[in-house]
């Protein structure tokens, strides 16, 4: 935990969807309780246009961010990586908590198909703050 405050990296190939909208739920629901990053094992051009209309459906803007590479920095602070379909390009260091959220990947798709994802990714991030004793505020 950074500074007994629970910290997570959420990472998918391109940074540009499934760990977006993960972030971007964290965020909102922990309100500074918690802290989160995302990146990717190569990182895309930007945010999925479909996942960005997705989140605003849900009063969510993660049009602040953009993709980017993973650091060793950041898998070394997080208390828990939840990793989304990067396969062996995410890191993988001995001792750290790790979680593989299988989610179909946004890339290309329209809003109504990046809906579901998008609601499935909230589940799981209530459930991981949940087991982090974070209580969401929303």
């Amino acid at each position: 935990m950074t500074d007994d405050i629970p910290a997570v990296l959420f990472l998918c190939t391109h940074n540009a969807g499934r760990s977006q909208m993960a972030l971007g739920y964290f965020t909102h629901l922990t309100g500074g309780r918690a802290v989160a990053w995302s990146g990717g094992s190569e990182p895309g051009d930007r945010i999925n246009p479909s996942a960005v209309a997705a989140m605003a459906e849900v009063g969510i803007d993660i049009t602040g961010e953009y993709p980017k590479p993973w650091t060793d920095e950041m898998v070394r602070a997080a208390d828990v990586v939840v990793t989304m379909g990067c396969g062996d390009a995410c890191p993988f260091y001995p001792g750290k908590r790790y979680e593989n959220w299988q989610l179909p990947d946004p890339a290309g798709q329209s809003v109504a198909a990046v809906r579901p994802i998008r609601d499935d990714i909230e589940k799981r991030v209530r459930t991981l703050l949940a087991e982090l004793g974070v209580t969401p505020a929303g």
